[in-house]
């Protein structure tokens, strides 16, 4: 068990995770490209390049030019996608693909800033056909992601619409923290990649969660605490009367803040506190759209 969760409940608190290598082992966009490949979304030739992104990010991580290089590459993979069978690939994979690799500890550690009365926001470079589900597994309360724009058709054009990286992720959190009147100074963050450091500065408990060379090279000299979590563990494992609970009803959504509203930022209502026992539970945008979700939570697709 984690000791160093303390409670800040009041005034309102959160704590801001990032997902890939941080909650879950890989990444999560990437992890999907044998479900796209199978769908008929990608070919065989652009499922084993994805395969060799996957070992290269999980290798040594990605630095900022990776990433960009990532976002370009997986945004103009996705062009034409029908953005319904990505959701409903996304769902019948779910569990096989992202159960297993969700550690442990991060579970635990979502489980415990519940318990003392503080949201669980997922902030993920990922897009939100694929955060948004394992956002609802974790029990999340919120997500923000990466979203690109849909044309009228129902498919993606290719173009990003905001992308959730680095300087915005903080922009995010500080976003929702104005709306959902959230201290900061009392809330907590965790990211493995120093690209998150802005989201990690823009609280008063950051933390690296098995950092990049950059990142612990940066918490050693802010003395920020260095967690490791290296065990994946199957929800049904930890929580054997778990279940998926049913995929909620769509409803519209607000932007938060200006800043939110000009780069198309969207979230979502949190579940209500007292409804839930919720113990269950990216590399660059790939298959988009921004959203909030948890469990009992209304989305907008």
């Amino acid at each position: 068990m984690l000791r160093h969760v303390e409670n800040h409940s009041s005034p309102r608190t959160a704590a801001f995770f990032d997902l890939d290598k941080t909650v879950i082992a890989k990444s999560s966009t990437l992890t999907f490209s044998k479900s796209f490949y199978q769908g008929g979304l990608i070919s065989r030739r652009a499922a084993l390049r994805t395969a060799y992104t996957q070992f290269v990010f999980l290798a040594g991580g990605a630095d900022h030019d990776q990433m960009e290089r990532m976002r370009a590459y997986l945004s103009g993979l996705c062009k034409g996608w029908n953005v319904q069978q990505v959701r409903e690939l996304v769902a019948e994979t779910l569990h096989d693909l992202i159960d297993p690799i969700i550690y442990d500890e991060a579970a635990s550690l979502i489980e415990e800033h519940h318990a003392a009365g503080r949201d669980v926001v997922i902030v993920s470079t990922s897009g939100a056909e694929v955060v948004e589900p394992i956002g609802e597994l974790l029990g999340a309360d919120r997500v923000v992601a990466t979203r690109m724009v849909v044309g009228d058709d129902g498919c993606y054009t290719g173009e990003v619409e905001y992308y959730a990286y680095g300087p915005t992720k903080a922009e995010a959190v500080r976003e929702l923290a104005a709306s959902e009147g959230y201290d900061l100074a009392r809330c907590y963050a965790y990211s493995d990649s120093a690209t998150d450091v802005p989201m990690l500065e823009a609280v008063g408990y950051p933390h690296a969660v098995n950092p990049d060379r950059a990142l612990r090279r940066e918490a050693a000299a802010r003395e920020w605490p260095t967690l490791v979590f290296s065990r994946p563990v199957r929800l049904k494992q930890r929580l054997p009367s778990f279940s998926l609970p049913p995929r909620p009803a769509l409803v519209a959504a607000a932007a938060v803040g200006a800043a939110a509203a000009t780069a198309g930022l969207v979230w979502y209502a949190s579940r209500r506190r007292h409804s839930a026992s919720a113990k269950a539970a990216g590399a660059a945008g790939a298959v988009a759209a921004a959203t909030t979700t948890a469990r009992g939570t209304r989305v907008c697709p």
